[in-house]
């Protein structure tokens, strides 16, 4: 049952009539907006009329959204931390971070170091003479341990090595920009949405009263055409008012909606989960 609290409302039309405060009371009590429901805690619902299986949504249309959500500043950090464009501007980062890294020190790769061991003896230099009967004199040399170090610099590192390390690192820097330029865009779209919201949702409860009060002008209308007090193009143009007002009501719940279901998408969470504790 949805409710508006006020005291009294009058009601003209081409011919004026009065009716008891007790009937209109009576009436504004148990009179039933379709499509909206009141939960157990006075929230609305608006799954039912939304078209969309299994969406409900639970907000209370006489608070303003910016007091039951979180502030903007942490929904930001948390749609920051949910963007997938952010993600893979994020990865797109470490990539170019490590081939900077890699570029610092890609000159290693002219320097090379070698090792090994071979046996025999050393009877070449022990007994000091170059030809040994019955033995092979470069074996007799080659054996023990060798370790080494070959270092070859090119050209191209001592003219063009800077040049493809800073290269390197302004891709670097190109992603850290892009990525706080995807940040920047993200935040002027939630701010559009954000404010979107909150200004259907004030149409909206606006709108509501007007559909409740022509919701009630319709069923005293309706009484009053009974007892003989109205002519039935005076119920026409209530009729016609009640219309207007449903619809227009409707129009700005779709709206309102819309906005919602979209700040979710950015945010990347229910916006139950967005709610204030």
């Amino acid at each position: 049952m949805f409710r508006i609290n006020f005291r009294f409302y009058s009601v003209r039309i081409g011919i004026t009539f009065q009716t008891s405060l007790f009937l209109l009371l009576w009436l504004l009590s148990y009179t039933v907006c379709s499509g909206q429901n009141r939960g157990a805690r006075g929230l609305v619902s608006f799954g039912p009329s939304s078209g969309l299986a299994d969406d409900t949504l639970y907000l209370d249309i006489n608070q303003d959204i910016a007091v039951q959500l979180l502030p903007f500043d942490d929904i930001m950090k948390v749609a920051v931390a949910h963007s997938p464009l952010i993600k893979y501007q994020n990865e797109v980062g470490n990539s170019l971070n490590s081939a900077y890294q890699v570029a610092k020190v890609q000159i290693l790769q002219n320097v090379s170091g070698f090792a090994n061991y071979s046996t025999g003896n050393q009877s070449i230099i022990s007994s000091g003479t170059t030809t040994i009967t019955g033995r092979d004199a470069l074996g007799q040399i080659a054996n023990g341990y060798r370790v080494g170090v070959d270092v070859r610099v090119p050209l191209y590192e001592l003219f063009g090595r800077k040049h493809q390390v800073r290269q390197a690192y302004s891709n670097y820097r190109a992603s850290v920009i892009q990525k706080e330029t995807i940040e920047l865009e993200l935040k002027r779209d939630m701010i559009g949405v954000y404010q979107d919201m909150i200004t259907t949702q004030q149409l909206l409860k606006y709108r509501l009263i007007d559909e409740q009060a022509s919701l009630t002008a319709l069923r005293v209308a309706e009484v009053e055409i009974q007892k003989g007090r109205i002519t039935a193009d005076a119920l026409a143009n209530i009729t016609s008012r009640y219309v207007q007002a449903k619809t227009s009501s409707e129009q700005i719940k779709g709206d309102f909606l819309k906005n919602v279901h979209y700040f979710e998408a950015l945010v990347g969470m229910p916006i139950q989960r967005l709610k204030r504790n």
